[in-house]
């Protein structure tokens, strides 16, 4: 399972592992399994844990008044899944994440996060490049949200996330695009024309 991981550092680093540092981050990172529909966190709890995914899939989502999920994000493999805001501030999360598949993860505490970040440099230059990265898929997203159709949504979404069509049904894709079902089952629609 590490393995995977330490392949991800290298790709986000330029600075090699040694194998000590490979050996801390073995022994840091735990393993953890989630079954389909299993929470990795629920609402109203603090965010313990920032998980790398190995395998399966899982979803970020608000659920509001009237018991609509609100789709925050969606991860993969090579995807981290925790609330930042939670576990940063140690406030009660106003997400739940769950497995969508069966979920195979790597789980590490925020403190265990910061003393490898102190202690491997490999690791504090990822934080920084995956920082960056999400910062701006984050304006990207808000920009796109504000300013663009849904059928433009939805277009840039496919070019760029084919892999979450694959894996995620329609109506949690519509979600995350904050367009209903029905238009997004009509876009794919003309799509095909």
């Amino acid at each position: 399972m590490h393995e995977k991981l330490i392949a991800y550092i290298s790709q986000y680093s330029n600075l090699p592992l040694t194998t000590e540092e490979q050996a801390l981050i073995t022994a840091t990172f735990q393993p953890k399994k989630i079954r389909k529909k299993q929470y990795f966190l629920q609402e109203g709890d603090v965010c313990k844990y920032a998980g790398f995914i190995v395998k399966g899939a899982m979803r970020q989502y608000s659920v509001d008044d009237k018991g609509t999920e609100h789709i925050v994000h969606l991860f993969i493999e090579n995807y981290w899944a925790n609330d930042r805001e939670s576990s940063t501030m140690l406030t009660p999360s106003v997400y739940n994440i769950d497995a969508w598949e069966d979920t195979e993860l790597l789980i590490i505490t925020r403190a265990e996060m910061l003393y490898l970040m102190d202690k491997i440099p490999a690791i504090a230059q990822m934080i920084r490049l995956m920082d960056e990265r999400n910062a701006i898929v984050n304006q990207r997203r808000l920009s796109s949200t504000i300013s663009n159709t849904a059928e433009k949504r939805y277009e840039e979404f496919a070019a760029h996330h084919q892999q979450f069509i694959q894996r995620f049904p329609q109506h949690l894709i519509a979600s995350y695009l904050g367009i209903t079902k029905e238009t997004l089952s009509r876009i794919r629609k003309q799509g095909t024309k």
